[in-house]
């Protein structure tokens, strides 16, 4: 076992242990494990499934589900598109097609050097001055093509 197995491990077993007295505990669980490491790691699945008494294909089934839950870790920093219907209407399909074309990923993926993910988001409650996006956890409004370009070249990003 490498030392970054045993970190899942704790993590998991810990999310465990704090959540496993709770009624339906699995969303919990699953918050606290992808809080703690950035994504739910595959082999976090059979050990969340045996401590809660669940099958593994009903975890999976869960983290498949949910767009929230990342099988696999996040880049240096994730970029967000609102997709609501607010942000559609001023933009933001287009703004998502120029990302996923300038990024080379598609939502829900990271970037080849682990720079950016982009993920899709309904709603960033930003709606009178969409489309928005956050990068980083700083929400952007009013994006164009040309400012997202600027958002997410920044050193800082790893690009």
């Amino acid at each position: 076992m490498t030392s970054e197995d045993a970190k899942h491990e704790a993590v998991v077993d810990a999310a465990l242990g704090r959540f496993t007295g709770e009624p339906g505990p699995l969303l919990l669980v699953l918050h606290a494990v992808q809080d703690a490491l950035g994504y739910i790691p595959p082999g976090a699945i059979p050990r969340i499934a045996a401590g809660l008494n669940l099958s593994r294909a009903e975890v999976h089934g869960v983290v498949t589900f949910y767009h929230y839950f990342r099988s696999h870790p996040p880049g240096r920093t994730t970029v967000e598109i609102c997709r609501a219907e607010a942000c559609q209407a001023v933009g933001s399909e287009a703004l998502a097609a120029h990302a996923r074309r300038t990024l080379g990923v598609d939502f829900h993926a990271t970037t080849a050097d682990g720079a950016l993910s982009l993920e899709a988001v309904y709603c960033l409650g930003n709606c009178a001055c969409g489309p928005s996006i956050r990068v980083g956890g700083r929400l952007h409004g009013r994006v164009t093509p040309q400012r997202f370009d600027e958002l997410t070249s920044h050193p800082e990003l790893g690009k």
